[in-house]
């Protein structure tokens, strides 16, 4: 049975009040007794969140790292350093990442290793631009950015990967793709998983992002190959954030 999980991406918005007001409602928040929820704050964030999380059952991610454990990179995190600060999931390849700062498949390689090197769990994050899915290459581009990574893992490494579908046109754009069109691929992410070993697919947590709320929410995850969200505005509501979270019993 897979554990449903919900990862708020607060992208490059927020602040330290609502960090605490997140804190103070989900210290007594009820929520299915299985689930995991994460919450990706920027980073100087993190220190706060830890604390105000602490006594919740609100996780830390952190929304990208570098590949090196140090050096000189100006302005970059590493795995090693967002360990120390209790994160404990990580994205790699998020579309705005790939796109805004040319992130290609060998770079999202190379941050994925780099989270599991430093024991946080990556969260792959694949999906098409509207240009891809009008000329019926969905399938094509999300399974090339799912296999260039998985195929080069070694089976215990690939185990420990979250992939999180997020249509690029539906994300911040308030477009939602059907529940039947979210679960057709994430039923081919499984299926091209299967490949490599039914039992890891039958295991494989999949997460659907694109304008993810607390309206549709539970339809989406309804679906049988759609274990959980990856949200971004609701994310930032606490009281939508809550219900998503609700709605994944």
């Amino acid at each position: 049975m897979r554990t449903p999980l919900i990862a708020g991406n607060w992208k490059m918005n927020g602040s330290a009040a609502l960090v605490e007001e997140f804190g103070r409602v989900f210290t007594d928040a009820r929520l299915p007794a299985s689930l995991d929820v994460v919450i990706l704050p920027p980073f100087p964030y993190l220190d706060a969140a830890r604390h105000a999380f602490a006594d919740t059952v609100l996780r830390l991610g952190a929304q990208t790292l570098n590949p090196l454990h140090s050096g000189a990179r100006t302005g970059e995190v590493s795995g090693n350093m967002l360990k120390e600060f209790g994160v404990a999931y990580a994205l790699v390849g998020h579309s705005e990442r790939r796109q805004l700062y040319r992130e290609d498949d060998e770079a999202v390689h190379d941050r994925l290793l780099a989270a599991l090197s430093a024991d946080i769990t990556p969260i792959l994050c694949v999906g098409e631009t509207l240009e891809e899915r009008d000329a019926g290459k969905t399938m094509e581009v999300v399974l090339r950015q799912v296999g260039y990574v998985m195929a080069r893992l070694e089976p215990d490494q690939r185990a420990r990967v979250i992939i999180a579908y997020e249509p690029v046109w539906a994300i911040g754009t308030g477009r939602t793709a059907t529940p039947r069109q979210a679960q057709e691929v994430m039923a081919g992410i499984r299926e091209y998983q299967a490949g490599f070993d039914r039992e890891l697919a039958a295991g494989l947590r999949l997460l659907y992002g694109g304008s993810m709320n607390a309206g549709n929410a539970a339809e989406l995850l309804a679906q049988p190959d759609i274990d959980g969200g990856l949200v971004g505005g609701a994310s930032l509501k606490v009281d939508d954030f809550l219900a998503i979270c609700q709605s994944a019993g």
